[in-house]
């Protein structure tokens, strides 16, 4: 269209995979920027290997993206692995070490130290089994889509194919053991070393982190990139600083710098909302279509095309934090402990701090980061009340909770549509969310807007100076169209299937599920 807001913007490839890449940080449960320092060891061994363009080029994205394709499956691992963190803690350290090294790994990842004999041998006895039915599935599931990921996001197709090595080794003892030696690409063998030599950095130093890797070398490494390594090891790992590793992981990109245009700015981001639903199966397809409901929305407001755009992308990106919670809670059917609920209060704190760093994804974060805010200032994570809430964010939190009630969750059966209409409309009485953002949000979904009283028996125009009030503009002023009156709109309304007979289940005792909470995705 040609008054496509999106036509002409551009953005480096880079801020998108380097976010990801510290998505996938908080995902696996290694410090933050534990990928972007990987790739910067990486980038200094390809430089003193010698490397053609093409090969530092590679290296440098398959290195950032290593893991991305941690979502994948999650649930599976979730229920195998004997603790959040007994994967990375217990299995991550002997992931390239000898056959004694993985296998007593992973045995301790299923039955972490610590627990009763009775129970560990309890979670062996139900995790060995599983996990030799699931590996390789799990495996295959990682690399296609980690695959599928980087080709969304934009990167030339021979960085895809290499996920398809990141689980081989130089003997021919990896999985699926399908190549060695030189068969490995050499971007794969790089980022090997430098994944492990930061991994084991992190562990016991940088002695440490070279004795491991020249321990390993000739078995899961190339000896010819550990044997650089370890000659340079000081000047390869560089000392760390209390700065982030975020400018220089993006100034050592290899020229030239690949860039996003236009419609692949919103491929890429739909793609983060892929990796970010992968989490748990409740959750596939969650974050587009909360983008498309919100953005459906705001048209239906008569905001700006710009404005629109704006309200879209943040909703594709809105969940992003979510990785950072353990999917055993997403998962759990039952009520949440304190600290369980805490950490899920946070989600919007973590998607902020993901985004913040990019100064392209910085100009979502307000808004994508205040998905779960209400009105009454009953929301998380920061509490916001109407007066700082703009109108995207309203939007957004509308929109999200509708499409929350929509979907399954572990703890409860979805919504019919009318049943999620008129449960979103007596939250907006109860004064959660905002009138005219509510109308704007059913009707784009193809629902009867219910009749909701204005508060304290204002007019309409009352309530709408009230409700976009001089704060809130000033919150995100280029954001904010506070004067235009809502138009009817009908937009087609689509929802996942394969579930009928739904009913609302009403909320068990002492539970985190609060009928005047407003939080569907986690409650109710």
């Amino acid at each position: 269209m040609p008054d496509d807001p999106s036509l002409g913007e551009s953005v480096r490839t880079a801020e998108v995979i380097a976010t990801l890449s510290l998505a996938t940080d908080l995902g696996i449960g290694v410090p933050l920027e534990y990928g972007l320092e990987s790739t910067l060891i990486a980038m200094r061994l390809a430089d003193r290997l010698g490397v053609d363009p093409e090969t530092a080029s590679q290296t440098y994205y398959a290195c950032l993206l290593f893991y991305v394709g941690c979502t994948a499956n999650a649930d599976v691992a979730a229920e195998i692995f004997g603790a959040d963190d007994s994967l990375t803690r217990y299995a991550t350290p002997g992931r390239f070490g000898s056959r004694a090294e993985m296998a007593a790994g992973f045995l301790r990842a299923i039955a972490p130290p610590g627990s009763t004999p009775l129970v560990r041998a309890r979670q062996l006895a139900y995790g060995l089994p599983r996990i030799a039915l699931v590996f390789k599935e799990h495996l295959a599931a990682f690399w296609e889509v980690a695959d599928m990921l980087s080709d969304r996001i934009g990167l030339p197709r021979p960085v895809g194919t290499l996920f398809n090595h990141v689980a081989e080794r130089w003997d021919g003892k990896g999985q699926p053991g399908r190549a060695k030696h030189d068969q490995i690409p050499l971007p794969v063998r790089i980022t090997h070393v430098a994944r492990d030599a930061a991994f084991q950095r992190m562990l016991g130093g940088d002695g440490f982190a070279t004795r491991v890797i020249g321990e390993r070398a000739g078995h899961a490494f190339d000896p010819d990139v550990a044997a650089v390594f370890m000659d340079e090891a000081a000047e390869i790992l560089a000392p760390e600083t209390a700065s982030s590793a975020w400018d220089e992981t993006l100034a050592v990109e290899p020229h030239p710098w690949l860039t996003l245009d236009g419609e692949a700015i919103d491929r890429a981001l739909a793609a983060m909302a892929d990796f970010t639903d992968l989490a748990s199966p409740y959750l596939v397809g969650h974050s587009a279509g909360v983008a498309d409901r919100a953005a459906s929305a705001a048209e239906g407001l008569g905001l700006a095309a710009d404005e629109v755009v704006l309200i879209r992308r943040a909703g594709l990106v809105h969940d992003l934090g979510r990785v950072a919670v353990p999917v055993r809670i997403w998962q759990k059917r039952g009520p949440l402990t304190a600290d369980e609920w805490e950490r899920v209060r946070l989600h919007p704190y973590h998607t902020e701090r993901l985004l913040i760093h990019s100064p392209f994804l910085s100009q979502l974060a307000p808004v994508a980061s205040s998905h779960h805010e209400r009105l009454t200032g009953s929301g998380y994570h920061r509490g916001l009340s109407a007066a700082t809430l703009a109108l995207p964010d309203r939007l957004l939190a509308a929109a999200d909770a509708y499409q929350a009630m929509t979907e399954p969750r572990a703890h409860r059966e979805p919504l019919w549509r009318e049943q999620a209409a008129e449960t979103l409309g007596e939250e907006c009485r109860a004064g959660l969310f905002d009138a005219d953002v509510v109308a704007a949000v059913l009707d784009a979904a193809g629902q009867a807007v219910p009749r909701i009283d204005r508060p304290a028996g204002l007019t309409e125009r009352e309530a709408r100076s009230s409700r976009y009030s001089p704060a809130a503009c000033r919150r995100n002023r280029s954001q904010v169209r506070s004067g235009s009156r809502p138009r009817r709109r009908t937009a087609i309304w689509s929802t996942r299937t394969g579930r009928s007979g739904c009913r609302r289940v009403p909320p068990p005792p002492s539970s985190r599920w609060s009928t005047d909470s407003g939080h569907w995705e986690n409650s109710q």
